[in-house]
């Protein structure tokens, strides 16, 4: 597949195989906008990524820092283009350790990709750095001019794909790696699928419709959403669509959801859950509401049906995971699995009988 922007360095020190490294394992799985030479987290340095990650091999070695990094990929005759963050922190802030990686990479000419809400565009020792060198800084979180910006009109009633939201309990719990395995899956079925994405990670992975949600100003979200679906349905027409959730309902610092269940108006909802999880992500003393009480919120706001659980198997041993599944599925009365290691075949044959 014909990469959109180049091959990638992609840059997470100190956090790959965390929860803030969400964007760096987004890459690492798939990504259709650059082909990742490397991935830089000196704690893992000489592993492979997919290794790490998933317990699969995926060819993406693990570097110490950009030096090794370089090194690595010339030996192997491959030409970086991109240096991209990551890095997804709480509050969405570079470190300091991450600036100066950024200024090394500029330095060596690489064009830099940033999805936070420090804008690296508007750090001028940084823009004089890539004037020097010719690279380009992308911050991808950057909100877009008003003047481009959709109210909602009313124009997604007549959008007649199946929408599935891909809603979560929680944030960083792997609602986007779902929607993406679960696009995939569709589309190898024969049944012809679109992934509506909302936040950065998603579009550096090279989804082609969609909008980073929490850059837009409040009153637009709704329209932004409507106009992205809208959208992809003129110019596509898929039998289903998935949108990728951000946040939850009930996160206290990251709640998400309700736009999508008011603008995007889903046929369905699948709901992304992280069994050993007992605390909201990054907010100790805050525990995570019942799964049963967030399926009712979620279907009491939307008037539509939870479909299916997908499991985060974090802190649960592989060989623990059938046990896991089966006991969310007694206790909701919903199919529950874990795409990412069991597979999507099941879910694709529920969508199937919700396809009219």
């Amino acid at each position: 597949m014909t990469k959109v922007d180049g091959a990638a360095i992609v840059y997470c020190e100190g956090a790959f195989n965390t929860t803030n490294g969400k964007t760096a394992h987004g890459l690492v799985r798939f990504t259709r906008r650059y082909a990742v030479a490397a991935v830089i987290d000196s704690r893992y340095a000489g592993s492979d990524a997919g290794e790490v990650l998933d317990g699969k091999a995926s060819g993406i070695p693990i570097c110490r820092d950009l030096s090794d990094a370089l090194a690595f990929v010339g030996r192997h005759d491959l030409i970086p283009t991109h240096f991209v963050i990551g890095l997804a922190p709480d509050g969405g802030r570079l470190p300091d350790h991450g600036r100066q990686a950024v200024m090394d990479a500029l330095a060596q000419g690489l064009h830099v990709d940033a999805g936070l809400h420090d804008f690296l565009s508007e750090d001028m020792e940084l823009v004089s750095l890539a004037y020097e060198s010719g690279a380009e800084i992308r911050d991808v979180r950057k909100p877009p001019a008003r003047s481009e910006l959709h109210f909602f009109s009313g124009a997604i009633e007549r959008v007649n794909a199946l929408k599935i939201a891909v809603l979560g309990t929680d944030s960083a719990i792997g609602k986007r790696t779902t929607a993406w395995i679960l696009k995939h899956a569709l589309d190898q079925s024969g049944i012809r699928a679109e992934m509506i994405g909302t936040g950065q990670t998603a579009w550096m992975q090279g989804a082609r419709y969609g909008i980073v949600l929490d850059t837009i100003v409040n009153d637009f979200v709704a329209g932004e959403i409507e106009h992205a679906i809208v959208r992809a349905w003129e110019e596509t027409a898929p039998d289903v669509m998935i949108l990728e959730g951000q946040g939850s309902l009930m996160n206290p610092a990251y709640p998400g959801g309700f736009e999508l269940l008011a603008a995007g108006r889903p046929d369905i909802v699948i709901l992304q859950h992280a069994p050993m999880r007992l605390e909201y992500d990054g907010f100790p003393g805050y525990p995570l509401h019942p799964l049963s009480d967030q399926i009712h919120a979620i279907e009491l706001i939307s008037g539509k049906p939870v479909v299916a659980i997908t499991l985060n198997n974090e802190g649960i041993p592989a060989e623990n995971l059938p046990v896991v599944a089966d006991m969310v599925q007694r206790l909701t009365g919903l199919p529950a699995v874990d795409v990412l290691h069991q597979g999507p075949d099941e879910l694709v044959k529920l969508i199937k009988t919700y396809r009219s």
